[in-house]
């Protein structure tokens, strides 16, 4: 196996950032590693943008619903183009397990998320292991 492309590192890099609990209790931090125009499909199917995600990721309400530790697993990455790269994954959070799909835009700022979709697995004896 070849290793990635330096394009393909810096969003599996990226992405591994986005999974820590610290960065992502950070406003500021995920400003700057979240594209102007980045647009996510949760789990739960909601619709959310850069702003509205931040927000609820950062609430200071102890109350407001968190996803817990993300583990990932099985992490593949293609660059699409010169400054494209499609990465997808899998994640389990408290019993919950999620395959994932990003894209990471470069900008001049750098690598940044720009899309992002999580579906929850299915128990499907016939899906792919």
């Amino acid at each position: 196996m070849t290793d990635p492309s330096p394009a393909v590192a810096a969003a599996v890099e990226g992405e591994l950032r986005l999974l820590d609990p610290v960065v992502r209790a950070s406003a500021e931090l995920l400003a700057t590693m979240l594209h102007p125009d980045f647009r996510e499909i949760g789990t739960s199917g909601r619709l959310w943008d850069r702003e509205t995600i931040i927000a609820a990721l950062t609430a200071p309400d102890p109350e407001a619903p968190r996803p817990g530790p993300l583990t990932a697993s099985r992490m593949y990455g293609e660059q699409l183009a010169e400054d494209l790269v499609h990465l997808t994954f899998d994640t389990e959070s408290r019993g919950l397990r999620s395959h994932r799909s990003s894209l990471w835009r470069l900008t001049d700022s750098g690598w940044r998320l720009y899309f992002h979709q999580a579906t929850p697995f299915i128990d499907d004896p016939f899906a792919e292991i």
